[in-house]
């Protein structure tokens, strides 16, 4: 008997660990993306508007490796973040959970910079909204 559980609990889990990607892909895919352009003179953006459940957005920043990249994020719901990810990256250099909700950072390396606006899964789950303003800026 407990030969045959061993192969089926491992089986169980595999199945388990190959569904886990495709949530968090599907998730990324929820998101409504916006590429960020400042105007001319200005070192800065900022955007107003309002998430619900598990909406979020995208920013997308090109940006020259050396300068000074500063996001603010101010929401009305305090289980909104931000995380923000270099070109090419499989993992956020800053993540607004755990960071708080300002990230000053020095570039590393030109190219698209995405900055991840959502709310915790506890806030999304209940079906929470948050009104935000989020600055991203760069200088240098």
């Amino acid at each position: 008997m407990m030969r045959y559980l061993l192969p089926l609990a491992a089986a169980a889990l595999t199945v388990t660990a190959a569904t886990i990607p495709f949530a968090t892909i599907a998730e990324a895919q929820n998101a409504k993306t916006e590429r960020v352009q400042f105007a001319k003179g200005k070192s800065s953006k900022t955007i107003k508007g309002t998430l619900k459940g598990d909406q979020s957005r995208q920013f997308v920043v090109n940006l020259r490796a050396g300068q000074t990249m500063t996001v603010t994020l101010n929401a009305s719901n305090g289980s909104t973040y931000f995380n923000v990810t270099a070109p090419g990256a499989a993992q956020a250099m800053f993540i607004g959970s755990t960071s708080g909700n300002t990230m000053t950072e020095v570039i590393p390396s030109s190219g698209d910079y995405t900055v991840d606006l959502y709310m915790m899964r506890n806030a999304a789950r209940r079906g929470e909204t948050t009104n935000f303003t989020i600055t991203i800026g760069a200088t240098g």
